[in-house]
């Protein structure tokens, strides 16, 4: 990360704050970096896992580049698609699945990393949101059943907490960029189809449930006021706690991954629920706070 911030120094690679920010100072961009080394460390340790970890780094690399100079929205899909394929076919998702079934699943898994990279928007949530991510995975790796070598929840763990050294503070040291929210979103993706295909349990997608309730209804929402939802925008509920209420940015990060927490303790603890019922518990909660605060928190 230290030798990153002379190279991201040497060539301008920083974030300047304009209208649609939560911050207030020029910060170091792209420190999500670490991730890619993590992701290169996994592929020495563990060769066989090569196709997902060359999907990391196709992603990765478009979306540092991304972060030093703006792409068009058509390049970035390419190679999100070009990537998502390789996941899948290290998977096997192919070999087992209909054709409508992985169509969604593109859906489904560039959907959530590019929700992924709109809800990196404030110090410490992504970082802290996706390390209760890899610790509910690991647990369930090490203590449930055993979906994945250890070493590739591990290794993301430890980056995450590297990064969360720098940017866990009330002025982050660096901002993870599209190349760290993209390649956390991506590694995420392939864990949790892991799981999926290990345990055939999609109460795991409930792991991602706090970030799915903001994103999802924030589209809603910019849809009815007839928003362009691809541009940059600030009416995601952290946004509206963290800008328009100055709240501080730690305390709302602290407050997402608390709540995801929670939601994953749920999980892990009443697997044997039927996945309607767990959808019931976790996401109704969710939704009703988000309805009911939101119109408040703009009034305000």
């Amino acid at each position: 990360m230290l030798l990153y911030f002379k190279i991201a120094d040497r060539y301008n690679i920083i974030d300047k704050p304009n209208e649609r920010s939560s911050h207030s100072a020029i910060t170091i961009r792209g420190g999500g970096v670490i991730f890619l080394f993590a992701a290169l460390l996994s592929v020495i340790l563990h060769a066989e896992y090569w196709l997902p970890v060359l999907g990391a780094f196709i992603i990765g690399s478009i979306s540092f580049l991304d972060d030093a100079h703006t792409l068009s929205g058509k390049i970035r899909i390419l190679f999100h698609l070009a990537a998502v394929t390789l996941l899948f076919l290290f998977l096997k998702i192919f070999s087992f699945w209909p054709f409508y079934y992985c169509v969604m699943l593109y859906i489904l898994v560039i959907g959530i990393i590019n929700a992924y990279n709109f809800m990196d928007g404030i110090n410490g949530i992504t970082g802290t949101y996706s390390l209760v991510i890899f610790l509910g995975l690991q647990y369930i790796n090490l203590y449930q059943q055993q979906f994945i070598n250890p070493d590739l929840i591990w290794l993301p763990i430890v980056a995450t907490v590297v990064f969360l050294f720098f940017n866990f503070r009330k002025r982050a040291k660096c901002f993870a960029g599209d190349v760290g929210s993209v390649s956390i979103a991506f590694w995420i993706a392939f864990l949790l189809l892991s799981i999926f295909i290990t345990t055939h349990k999609w109460s795991y997608i409930l792991f991602l449930a706090v970030y799915g309730v903001d994103s999802i209804f924030t589209i809603i929402h910019r849809i009815i006021l007839k928003q362009n939802i691809f541009k940059a925008h600030r009416l995601h509920f952290y946004q509206l706690l963290a800008n328009e209420h100055k709240i501080p940015h730690l305390v709302v990060s602290a407050m997402y991954a608390i709540i995801q927490l929670a939601i994953i303790a749920v999980v892990i603890y009443f697997d044997q629920l039927p996945f309607f019922t767990l959808f019931i518990i976790t996401i109704l909660p969710l939704a009703v706070a988000y309805l009911w605060l939101k119109p408040r928190l703009m009034k305000k």
